[in-house]
């Protein structure tokens, strides 16, 4: 017996016109993946995370830049990196810094407010 094929999934809390973000830091433990699920369920921005490290939970790869709208990077050597292994997929899309130091922890409450603040210049629905 056969399970039955399940529907496509959808996001019904997304806007139309919602606007894919990734976040990258060097391992995808803290402070990338704090600003992933800053977005949750905001119907404007679909997020996701990775680092640019081999050990990095999510290790960054093309595709995830092919996806992406928008690029924020937490410090310039993660612009850096990206565009020494990715240059192509880079073309034409934004990568900003946010500038986030590596001294903080999973959803810390100062890293979330700092990425509230620096997002807030460059996102208009945020």
């Amino acid at each position: 017996m056969f399970a039955p094929i399940s529907p496509p999934v959808t996001l019904p809390h997304l806007s139309p016109d919602a606007r894919q973000l990734l976040f990258i830091c060097s391992q995808n433990r803290w402070r990338s993946l704090t600003a992933e699920h800053l977005f949750d369920q905001h119907p404007h921005y679909v997020a996701r995370s990775a680092g640019t490290e081999p050990g990095a939970r999510v290790r960054v790869t093309a595709g995830h830049l092919g996806w992406a709208d928008i690029i924020f990077v937490m410090e310039r050597k993660h612009a850096d990196i990206l565009r020494e292994k990715f240059a192509p997929e880079l073309a034409g899309k934004p990568v900003i810094c946010l500038r986030i130091p590596d001294k903080f922890q999973f959803l810390d409450h100062v890293l979330q407010e700092l990425l509230r603040e620096r997002l807030q210049e460059h996102l208009t629905h945020f």
